[in-house]
């Protein structure tokens, strides 16, 4: 399973600008045979809080500006991963030929507590693809949220973000933490701004990664590898929950 990382450069209420970068990625993403298509956190919009550009409050569900998108997930049978914004929340998606499936971030971070809310649950997307556990940049700092996707049996993990580059690091140690001890294959998708995507194997390798500025990462997810791994080493059955 070809999966394409898109690490975009995302600009704040420039959204014919970020529409037209993003079609264009995954236009070269999908030649070159992906099935997967991740982009960063809020690909479309940014973190746009300017009055007036937007009607979040006011929008319908149908979100309309991922219809693009719609119409290659039904012309090229991929699934597409993002965020976008829907009222308060900060909306992570997956869009394939079937319809929209929303999870919402967690843990709004600083600034963004003024204007999202966090969300009270948490599940994988089931997909053909398998079952997606979706997380949005500051999530990725509590390992409860990456774990509970575990333990609901989440094929693939995958994290939407926009990590600034001075804690580049900081998103490479936690991004390589939540694969290893979730031993699940984890697709990183930071935004160009920040750098470091990567595709990240059930074993903890990096099959894949990416410095700053934009650029697109490619990688073959292997599903079966997870339960390889955790047969290898049991942490899960190995669980004490009785005692934590």
């Amino acid at each position: 399973m070809r999966a394409a990382l898109l690490q975009q450069t995302v600009l704040p209420c420039q959204d014919p600008e970020n529409l037209s970068r993003a079609l264009l990625l995954a236009s070269s993403a999908l030649e070159m045979g992906a099935e997967i298509l991740v982009y960063p956190e809020l690909f479309l919009s940014g973190f746009c809080y300017e009055p007036g550009v937007h009607l979040w409050e006011g929008a319908t569900a149908a979100f309309e500006e991922l219809d693009p998108f719609r119409a290659l997930a039904i012309d090229y049978d991929c699934l597409i991963i993002g965020s976008v914004r829907g009222g308060r929340s900060n909306l992570g998606f997956c869009l394939d030929r079937t319809g929209l499936k929303l999870r919402p971030k967690i843990h709004p971070f600083g600034e963004e507590k003024k204007h999202f809310d966090g969300g009270d649950s948490i599940s994988p997307i089931a997909t053909r693809w398998g079952r997606v556990g979706l997380e949005i940049c500051y999530d990725l700092r509590f390992p409860e949220v990456a774990r509970s996707l575990a333990l609901q049996d989440a094929d693939i993990l995958v994290t939407v973000a926009q990590f600034p580059e001075q804690r580049r690091e900081q998103w490479r140690a936690l991004s390589l933490a939540r694969a290893i001890e979730n031993q699940i294959p984890h697709l990183a998708c930071n935004w160009a701004e920040g750098g470091g995507s990567m595709i990240i194997s059930a074993r903890g390798t990096v099959l894949a990664g990416a410095e700053c500025g934009e650029e697109i990462i490619f990688g073959e997810v292997d599903l079966f590898e997870r339960d390889q791994v955790r047969g290898e080493i049991p942490c899960f059955a190995d669980r004490r929950p009785e005692v934590y």
